[in-house]
C-alpha cells in the first residue's frame, strides 16, 4: 500500500497561500530535503489551480529538480480543465474514490492544493504531513485547516534547518474505517 502526503509551507500563523514570503529563507538544507522527499513519490496528486501554476513554471525551469518534476505522473481532480499536458491525467467523477485507489499503488505527493488537501483531511486520506514552517507571520490569508477540520496526528520527526525554518514531520494516527 502507498500513502498520501501533504507537504507544506507554513507561516507562523499558520497561512499557507502564495508562498512567496518562504524564499528569503530557502537553503541548501530545504533544498536537500525537497529532493529528498520528491524522490520518495511515485505520482504528484494536486488540485487544479496549483497545477496550472507548476506547468506553466516547471517545463522550463533549469532547477536541479526539474527533470524529475516534469517526469513525474501528475492526477488532477478537476471539472474544468480537458486537455491533460505535463505529463498529467485529470480525475473527474468519484474523485476520492479514484485518489484511494491510486493510494493502494503508489505514493502521492501534494504540494500546496489546499482545497483538494481540505477534502482529502475531511475524508482521512492524508497519511503524512510534512509542514516547513517559516518564522514570519503573514496576518491573512488561506490556512492550511479549515473551521471544522479534525485530524489526529502524531509528530514523528523534527529538524531545524539553518535559516530557521523548522520541518515538522506528522503521521495520521488510525481512526474509524475509511
Amino acid at each position: 500500500m502507498g500513502k498520501i502526503v501533504l507537504a507544506m509551507f507554513v507561516s507562523l500563523d499558520g497561512v499557507v497561500e502564495n508562498p512567496g514570503w518562504s524564499m528569503p529563507y530557502w537553503s541548501d538544507d530545504i533544498s536537500a530535503f525537497k529532493a529528498e522527499e520528491s524522490a520518495e513519490c511515485t505520482a504528484l496528486l494536486l488540485g487544479r489551480v496549483t497545477y496550472e501554476g507548476f506547468a506553466k513554471a516547471w517545463p522550463e525551469s533549469k532547477d536541479e529538480g526539474a527533470e524529475h518534476m516534469n517526469n513525474l505522473v501528475k492526477y488532477v481532480p478537476t471539472n474544468t480543465l480537458d486537455q491533460p499536458e505535463w505529463n498529467a491525467t485529470f480525475l473527474k467523477g468519484d474523485v476520492i474514490e479514484q485518489i484511494r485507489q491510486l493510494r493502494e499503488e503508489q505514493n502521492l505527493l501534494i504540494y500546496g492544493s489546499t482545497v483538494l488537501a481540505d477534502s482529502l483531511i475531511k475524508h482521512n486520506l492524508i497519511d503524512e504531513y510534512r509542514l516547513l514552517i517559516y518564522p514570519v507571520v503573514i496576518g491573512e490569508g488561506q490556512r492550511l485547516f479549515h473551521p471544522g477540520t479534525t485530524a489526529t496526528l502524531k509528530l514523528v520527526e523534527t529538524r531545524t534547518m539553518s535559516t530557521g525554518v523548522a520541518m515538522l514531520k506528522y503521521q495520521r494516527i488510525e481512526q474509524a474505517a475509511e
